[in-house]
């Protein structure tokens, strides 16, 4: 995925009511800017930060511009709008960079499915293997100190939306049709990812759960840089 129109840089001042951040632009200038994504941010939003933006061109939008990267201070490129994720994972479903989920004929979107919910992707048609039914949750929570075999975890607070999703591709593994969550890894520096136990216990339960009854986890890592999101090859 390629930002096209390029995006535009500035610095992070503060991030407030969840959907709002102030920045300072290049030229001194100071915007109030739209913030999409609703979970804590831990690490992707300290002052100081350089954030990238893309602009609407939409007049009927109060904020113009909208929060896409932030670059830390340390390095880290990080993908902060979780509306990408299900892009990203689609671009890499059709191009076959993730091997387990290639070949499929059909790729649909928001197909309803178990507890009145609707899938990310249903894919269908495939020559050997069954239909599958898959979930993406963008992972951005990066804290090294929290485990000795991962270093990226979900979710960054409590998600009951998550465990909603885990039972339903529970109840479809259980019927014999694949089912996958996808990790798109949107953080740099993530280079393993686990269920966040202490942040949301019941989660890190239901995943075990999952994998017990044949869900398959599958994380995806993708390359960040102003110019372009691509996830890097291969993914199983």
């Amino acid at each position: 995925m390629q930002f096209n129109p390029p995006l535009l840089r500035g610095t992070l001042l503060r991030r407030y009511k969840r959907f709002l951040a102030d920045v300072e632009l290049d030229n001194g200038d100071h915007i109030t800017i739209h913030c999409p994504n609703t979970g804590a941010m831990t690490g992707c939003a300290e002052p100081g930060s350089e954030v990238w933006m893309s602009v609407s061109d939409n007049p009927k939008r109060k904020y113009a511009y909208t929060w896409e990267l932030t670059h830390t201070q340390d390095g880290a490129w990080i993908c902060v709008n979780t509306n990408r994720a299900n892009a990203l994972v689609a671009e890499a479903i059709e191009q076959g960079v993730i091997t387990s989920l290639a070949d499929y004929a059909s790729v649909q979107r928001e197909v309803k499915y178990e507890e009145n919910s609707r899938v990310d992707f249903y894919l269908s048609q495939h020559p050997k293997r069954p239909d599958a039914y898959v979930e993406v949750k963008s992972v951005t929570l990066f804290d090294p100190e929290q485990s000795t075999t991962a270093n990226g975890f979900f979710p960054d607070a409590v998600s009951t939306r998550g465990h909603k999703h885990l039972n339903a591709l529970m109840a479809v593994a259980q019927r014999g049709s694949r089912a996958a969550l996808v990790y798109a890894v949107l953080h740099s520096q993530i280079q393993s990812v686990a269920a966040a136990v202490h942040i949301d216990a019941k989660y890190a339960e239901l995943v075990a759960q999952a994998r017990a009854v044949g869900v398959e986890v599958i994380p995806v890592f993708f390359s960040i840089s102003a110019l372009e999101i691509k996830a890097r090859a291969p993914h199983l």
